[in-house]
């Protein structure tokens, strides 16, 4: 049996109505999940570039990157799974606040790294860019602290690019 395994990809397309849901079709209709996509405009105007995070196995994987590439609005599909990239995404969590928690945050940023960036005398606001599994200790933490229906977690999908040195 094929081991599943985090891959990433960097996918350069047309920057033109529906390229996105055309994308997001390919892995809806093929049963493929996704992790994470993430798109944005690049320094040319009319190309986006798509970053997408999936588990899968090595054989799917290779589906998946030959069909993106036989995509006409496709221009290029570059493989990050197996080179050093650098990668973060974006995350907020509004929880309920309350003093007993100070030591909790002043303990959780001695070693993951985080802001307070808007706080009320019952709430609190967390702004997180760090790389996914950053953020997932940050949220297990918070899950293990915090009563889970007074916390309310948003992530954006991860961003990556090639390393520039071999490390």
């Amino acid at each position: 049996m094929n081991k599943t395994e985090q891959k990433w990809l960097s996918v350069y397309v047309e920057n033109e109505a529906g390229v996105l849901a055309k994308v997001s079709g390919l892995f809806s209709g093929k049963l493929y999940n996704l992790n994470s996509l993430t798109v944005g405009e690049t320094e040319t105007v009319d190309t986006s570039r798509m970053t997408i995070s999936l588990y899968s196995d090595d054989r799917t994987f290779e589906q998946i990157k030959h069909q993106l590439s036989n995509m006409v609005e496709v221009i290029q599909v570059i493989d990050y799974s197996n080179i050093s990239i650098h990668a973060k995404e974006v995350m907020y969590v509004k929880l309920k606040y309350n003093k007993e928690m100070d030591q909790l945050l002043v303990n959780l940023k001695e070693r993951l790294v985080f802001e307070v960036i808007d706080q009320t005398e019952n709430e609190l606001l967390i702004e997180s860019i760090n790389c996914e599994k950053k953020n997932n200790e940050l949220v297990d933490s918070l899950r293990q602290s915090v009563v889970i229906e007074e916390m309310e977690v948003i992530r954006g999908g991860s961003v990556a690019i090639s390393s520039l040195s071999k490390e």
